[in-house]
């Protein structure tokens, strides 16, 4: 592989230089449409508005936004000037958002008014009131000695807070001089940007990725979909985690395609802004996938302009799978595994791959990065069909977590292997599996159980929609198998019945001792599915009913 030795700012200007006019960013609900060379202007001016406001080379500055238009414009901004670009769930409330502003040294937070039952505003206010007093660019907070500026993405005035396009008037009104200077001194192994991980296990650990981290990945990525500059991918994942940042944004940069972006997931929106775009790719988790689907607007859509795209975060039921190649016509639709760590992706399955394939396994390994599949105990490689945790090293390793060097040590050895927490198999034709984490992994009376393996059992079973499996704790046996059940409509069963097709077919030890019908899962804001809650959640069941062993 030859890997991409720039920075993001030098990628996007080779692009403007051999494709100005070529759409980068597309708003299709808005008919909002940014060239690469329109786009390349305003972050130049953002970019010069950011220096005369009184940024440094090496300022973190977060974001905490949707997928709105200039979110890109302070990434890439922030990629020229040198600065860490930081990026807030948009789901986090005032507790969280306090721990990522302080663990980040966070200099300037950039924020729209908020998402769903959020307030971004009123939570900024209320976490530093100094802001109501504070001269703009004086602010001297007692909780947050390191925020110094707060940025409104939009046009409204909010006191303390710098409004977006007084910053772009700001850069309209500064001299690039300084700007190229310190464009000049930037270097590809530098930090570019910090995700917090998502936290479904202990607190969030902001993840260090480098410009040769994300844009290699892009590349590796991108290469597996065949994109090229004709290619219109429509991105309705969130941008501020590493599906959105990375095998959104990057692949499309890396291969001068076009972003046709959703602000927030609306399959009636996604479905729409593929026929008007003609796209030919479209991302999503699972569940996504299943929305538009199913949607009662469906079949009124266009979409065989489709050829490709990503579905990750989860495993998908293979006639969700199914339906996405025949009916979204996505025959090259391919399968990402990876974490944030890794940059994030580490395998992917290749368009021409099986429906088997890209139902069973996560795909081969990205090239340039080796992945492994070692024994957790020894740190041995596993032979082919053993069960180990899924580690890699390569370009895609992060520089480390965020002022936490211990915690870089455990997860990355003195070999170099990043340790994914996640167990996998690996077949003879270089095809890897995953079946759980190393915490979610249930060892019943000694006996390993693979939740994977159960819930794709069980997603055999007429009538089960979506299943998940965890370790409910047991005095007799240390963990007894759960099983968290979603129905399809109109369906009717018992835990008895689930019971009943298990026996004779799976080993009596992986039959779920207890089964709890639900409407759905505990999700972070990226669609991943908290398990450590559900764990919680049976517990609390298992007591109140009385039937713990």
């Amino acid at each position: 592989m030859e890997y991409i030795e720039k920075t993001l700012s030098d990628v996007l200007r080779e692009k403007v230089q051999a494709n100005p006019d070529h759409d980068f960013l597309v708003y299709a609900d808005r008919n909002l449409r940014f060239s690469y060379a329109e786009f390349d202007k305003r972050v130049d001016e953002l970019a010069r508005g950011f220096l005369a406001m009184g940024l440094k080379k090496g300022d973190h500055v977060g974001i905490w936004a949707t997928n709105v238009p200039d979110w890109n414009t302070v990434l890439f901004a922030c990629a020229r000037l040198g600065l860490v670009f930081v990026t807030v769930n948009t789901g986090y409330k005032t507790h969280e958002l306090e721990y990522v502003l302080k663990q980040s040294d966070m200099v300037c937070l950039c924020v729209i008014d908020g998402w769903r039952d959020s307030d971004y505003v009123s939570m900024v206010n209320e976490l530093v009131p100094e802001l109501k007093i504070a001269p703009r660019g004086y602010l001297n907070s007692e909780k947050f000695p390191f925020l110094k500026y707060v940025v409104y993405v939009g046009q409204q005035k909010h006191r303390g807070m710098y409004s977006f396009n007084e910053i772009l008037l700001l850069g309209k009104h500064s001299d690039d001089a300084e700007l190229r200077k310190i464009e000049a001194s930037l270097d590809t192994n530098d930090v570019v940007n910090m995700q917090y991980t998502s936290g479904t296990t202990g607190f969030p650990k902001g993840v260090m990725l480098t410009h040769r981290n994300i844009l290699n990945n892009g590349l590796g990525i991108g290469d597996n979909q065949r994109l090229s500059e004709k290619d219109i991918v429509c991105l309705p994942v969130p941008l501020f985690h590493c599906f959105g940042l990375v095998l959104g944004m990057m692949a499309i940069l890396t291969h001068g395609a076009t972003a046709a972006i959703v602000e927030w997931f609306d399959p009636l929106l996604v479905l729409a802004t593929v026929q008007k775009e003609k796209c030919t790719a479209v991302y999503g988790v699972p569940t996504m996938f299943i929305a538009e689907l199913n949607h009662p607007m469906f079949k009124m859509f266009d979409l065989s302009s489709l050829r490709t795209g990503i579905m990750a975060g989860s495993p998908c039921p293979i006639e969700a799978m199914r339906q996405v190649i025949n009916l979204m016509h996505m025959d090259e639709v391919t399968i990402c595994y990876g974490l944030t760590e890794s940059s994030p992706v580490m395998t992917q399955t290749r368009y021409d791959d099986s429906l088997e394939a890209k139902v069973e396994t996560v795909g081969r390994a990205l090239p340039g990065v080796e992945v492994s599949i070692r024994n957790p105990d020894t740190g041995e490689e596993c032979p082919n069909g053993e069960h180990g945790e899924f580690c890699c090293r390569g370009y895609n390793t992060m520089k480390g977590y965020y002022k936490l060097p211990e915690a870089t040590a455990q997860c990355i050895d003195k070999n170099g292997w990043l340790h994914s927490g996640d167990l996998g198999v690996k077949d003879k034709d270089g095809l890897f599996k995953v079946t759980g984490r190393i915490k979610d992994m249930i060892i019943r009376g000694g006996e390993n159980v693979y939740p994977k393996e159960i819930e794709d059992f069980l997603y055999t079973m007429p009538g089960v929609k979506d299943v998940q499996v965890v370790g409910i704790a047991s005095k007799r046996y240390g963990e007894e198998v759960g099983a968290f059940i979603i129905l399809h409509p109109g369906t009717e069963m018992t835990e008895e019945d689930v019971r009943d097709f298990c026996r004779g077919k799976i080993s009596r030890f992986k039959i779920p001792k207890y089964v709890f019908f639900v409407d759905n899962y505990p999700l972070t804001s990226s669609g991943k599915i908290q398990k450590y809650l559900l764990r919680e959640m049976g517990v609390k069941k298992v007591e109140e009913l009385g039937i713990g062993t």
